[in-house]
């Protein structure tokens, strides 16, 4: 085994769907799962597909029932990566598989580190994570809370696993579901904004493939610079709106919307949802 701190343990993500496939893409771009990866999935072709990737061993559950319990057995890092409503039947199965030490990472919005605890036993390290959908692209957003039981060595295993697609913010499980409401549900309400805008090009006379090239490249290029520059956003914001000119009318026309308290009131009413969720 290697002694560089960088590389990951044994990896198991059971359920790999939408998220937990694009964590793998993740960790097999990124070089370091050198132990292996081990992945679930409920078909044949599902399976298949994944076990394409270098130093991925894929299981098909229709094909090996026992699969989670496998894989689970194989791993140092165990993710958990199936629908929320299945984690509580899914932990019960893989929990004799567990080997001692073994660290258990969340991917199920919603479920609490006490559900966890209460099947797995308290001795298990358990973080909850909440990733978002551009880890497809590397550039997720992982909100990150550990356990009481999960040491500072663990936390920083799964803090360089998610590092793999994106970034990530360690926050306490109390502000997990706060969380989901900004990066987690986040990507929505952008793409939300570049649909609005592309109709808003559309209603100008555009052709939709114009309206949308000049919709998307704009806020694309735009989340480029602010990265680029460093800068606050206000700042980058000022030096595209001239005094007396036509971005400072426009956004004198957003601003009437009172986007601030809109913002506001969308994240708390997701947060809201959230809480609705946890509490079944």
């Amino acid at each position: 085994m290697s002694t560089d701190p960088a590389v990951l343990p044994s990896i198991a993500i059971i359920g790999a769907g939408s998220m937990g496939g694009a964590i793998l893409q993740g960790l097999v771009r990124s070089g370091l799962a050198t132990s292996g990866v081990t992945v679930t999935n409920r078909t044949r072709a599902k399976a298949d597909v994944l076990a394409e990737l270098d130093g991925v061993t894929s299981i098909a559950l229709e094909e090996r029932p026992h699969g989670n319990a496998e894989a689970a057995a194989s791993a140092r890092v165990v993710l958990i990566g199936v629908k929320p409503a299945m984690v509580p039947d899914l932990l019960r199965e893989i929990a004799p598989a567990l080997r001692p030490g073994t660290i258990v990472v969340s991917l199920a919005a919603g479920v609490t580190l006490a559900t966890f605890a209460s099947i797995l036993g308290a001795d298990v390290a358990v973080l909850r994570s909440m990733p978002n959908t551009p880890a497809v692209v590397g550039r997720a957003v992982t909100g990150l809370a550990p356990g009481g039981n999960a040491t500072d060595a663990d936390t920083a295993v799964v803090r360089r696993l998610f590092e793999t697609c994106g970034v990530v913010v360690e926050v306490p499980e109390s502000q997990i579901d706060a969380l989901s409401t900004i990066s987690g549900s986040g990507p929505a309400y952008f793409f939300l904004m570049v649909e609005e805008f592309t109709k808003a090009a559309i209603g100008k006379g555009f052709d939709e493939a114009q309206a949308r090239l000049m919709a998307e490249q704009t806020f694309i290029g735009a989340a480029a610079l602010l990265e680029a520059s460093g800068e606050h956003p206000a700042e980058l914001r000022r030096r595209v709106t001239s005094p007396n000119g036509t971005t400072e009318r426009a956004i004198a026309v957003l601003e009437t919307a009172d986007l601030d308290a809109l913002f506001t009131e969308a994240t708390d009413a997701a947060l809201a949802r959230a809480r609705e969720l946890a509490a079944g």
